[in-house]
């Protein structure tokens, strides 16, 4: 009966400690994801309100080369730090996940001037409140979402591959038909990886290594669920100027 009891305690203590390393690996991802944002955010903001920085991203006929680098180096930022991962200190991958907030920045400035500021406020908030939500779902349900995960990346990839072939059709409809799956996708998503990323912290070892890189690549997932909504969403409440 002792050994019962004790066997117990320990079960008991093991999952109040996995529970608080959890929560503080929780927290540490959202707060690399609000300063991430909150770079993100300022830059965009600042280069669509100065003439002289947007005109660096754009000419007479479109973007400019420097524009065209912006538009596709954060996702060869995502890849470098996701296959470098392992390589990588928790130094050099933090670096990078600034980079790539500042140069998200600059490729979202684009957006102001083409939809109404409020427009834009209005879009962000219903965003946030989605993410929250399902944020909190993910975090709170006890139901497995790894099977419910696999098909949203299921359809994350069928997504891409009929927004690249939409690009050549430019049909509206399917225009319409993509922004409504990917916000159901994103929202998904969402609860997804955050149950994911409780899992991880709850396994995590405090002060490791790769502690922080789990957290600043959690950071960058999150971040991606949230502003991939926020996009898809803007394509329905976004107002044209």
């Amino acid at each position: 009966m002792f050994n019962q009891q004790n066997n117990n305690f320990q079960t008991s203590s093991y999952s109040e400690e996995s529970g608080i390393a959890s929560k503080t690996f929780i927290s540490g991802v959202f707060m690399w994801m609000f300063m991430a944002l909150s770079v993100t955010g300022i830059t965009a903001f600042l280069f669509a309100s100065n003439p002289s920085l947007i005109n660096l991203l754009r000419n007479e006929t479109g973007m400019s080369t420097l524009g065209i680098i912006v538009t596709f180096a954060p996702l060869g930022f995502v890849l470098l730090m996701s296959m470098g991962f392992n390589k990588f200190s928790a130094t050099l991958i933090t670096l990078f996940f600034a980079i790539f907030s500042v140069l998200m920045g600059m490729s979202l400035s684009f957006i102001f001037l083409i939809y109404t500021l409020g427009s834009i406020y209005l879009t962000f908030a219903i965003a946030a409140g989605m993410f929250g939500i399902m944020a909190v779902a993910g975090y709170t349900t006890k139901t497995d979402l790894t099977k419910f995960g696999s098909l949203m990346i299921m359809g994350l990839i069928g997504i891409i591959i009929a927004s690249v072939v939409n690009y050549f059709m430019k049909s509206g409809t399917m225009d319409y038909i993509i922004s409504f799956l990917g916000v159901l996708i994103f929202t998904g998503l969402t609860a997804y990886d955050v149950q994911k990323l409780k899992r991880i912290g709850s396994g995590s070892m405090y002060g490791d290594e790769n502690y922080k890189k789990l957290m600043i690549m959690g950071a960058l997932t999150l971040y991606l669920d949230f502003i991939n909504l926020f996009l898809f969403l803007l394509r329905f409440f976004g107002n044209r100027k």
